[in-house]
């Protein structure tokens, strides 16, 4: 649960409005629900596993999408629609919010495959943010209702991801972690200024306050969402997760999980060490695996036999001549001496 920043003061959980804030639309970084999936692109094999749990909390306001893509072309392979949404809003608001951008944002890329997926984020993000704000005018005495939204669209080796709160993308490469998306809240906003740490950012009273959410205002910020593009390399583990990890988890936590070869079993290790170490929100974890596809173990092996062979010829040719060599000495020797 996060609590969103309203001008004129703080008002607590139910309190939502949009803070416009600077932010860059576009970048790149290159090379208890619980399911799986697996595919094998071409050079690439991914896995996808999930879990969610209430954790501190009595309810699950969190919401989480794993759905497999058709073909987008021939030869391309099958890719992923991959999100999570961590409802805000009392009498149970927050559930209807995060599965309402959950559903328009699956039934946007169920009934085609768009070629910007970009530009189709966009869209899937705005009808989302105006179908939740309309359905809380519905019933304007139970207060606002809005949701975070993280989502990303995998194919192949190639991965777009979009983002509206503070739920986010992390990134696992050679057992390091990045933190792909920038949280749109009060706490990040302060450290990008320079006037908190990130340590202290992590302590802050203030660390729950959002920015931007999908809801909670008419009409989308024209910045949101924030996209990022990446590209999969071989053991690679992306994670989309809510921000209930992030006050009980630190760095090691996440990369210790992630390394494992089952995502559902990191998924389901993720969301049990925050809820035994005292987490006081939902929990939400979606993770893909990449490992090397079959064709390209067998393209690897093959190359190595080919440098082998090359290799051995390369020692045989000295070999050779050297022989040829003493040969033709002891001949010589023999008829000098003959």
């Amino acid at each position: 649960m996060s609590v969103a920043l309203v001008p004129g003061g703080w008002k607590g959980d139910n309190a939502v409005a949009n803070h416009p804030r600077a932010d860059v639309n576009r970048s790149s970084y290159l090379e208890s629900w619980s399911g799986m999936l697996s595919i094998a692109p071409i050079d690439l094999h991914l896995s996808v596993g999930s879990h969610t749990a209430a954790a501190g909390r009595e309810t699950n306001e969190d919401a989480v999408l794993v759905t497999q893509l058709p073909e987008h072309e021939p030869g391309a392979g099958p890719g992923f629609l991959l999100a999570v949404a961590d409802g805000m809003g009392g009498h149970q608001r927050g559930e209807v919010a995060s599965q309402t951008a959950i559903e328009l944002l699956n039934d946007l890329f169920a009934r085609d495959r768009p070629e910007d997926i970009a530009q189709a984020l966009k869209q899937a993000y705005r009808r989302a943010n105006e179908a939740i704000f309309q359905q809380a005018a519905l019933t304007p005495d139970q207060g606002p209702m809005g949701t975070t939204l993280v989502s990303a669209v995998i194919s192949g080796k190639y991965v777009t991801i979009a983002n509206v709160g503070d739920s986010r993308a992390y990134l696992v490469r050679a057992n390091q972690l990045t933190q792909i998306t920038q949280d749109h809240s009060l706490v990040a906003e302060q450290v990008a200024q320079g006037q908190l740490t990130e340590e202290a950012a992590r302590r802050s009273p203030q660390r729950n306050i959002i920015t931007q959410s999908l809801g909670t205002s008419g009409t989308l910020d024209r910045r949101m969402p924030s996209i990022y593009e990446l590209v999969l390399l071989p053991e690679d583990r992306l994670l989309l997760c809510s921000d209930g990890f992030f006050d009980v988890l630190m760095n090691e936590d996440y990369v210790s999980a992630l390394i494992s070869d089952d995502p559902q079993e990191s998924a389901a290790q993720l969301v049990t060490l925050a809820s035994q170490r005292g987490a006081s929100d939902n929990v939400s974890a979606v993770i893909v695996a990449a490992s090397p596809s079959l064709a390209f173990v067998q393209r690897e092996q093959i190359g190595l036999e080919i440098a082998e062979q090359r290799r051995t010829s390369s020692l045989l040719l000295p070999v050779a001549m050297l022989l040829i060599v003493l040969i033709a000495i002891a001949i010589g020797i023999f008829f000098y001496l003959g």
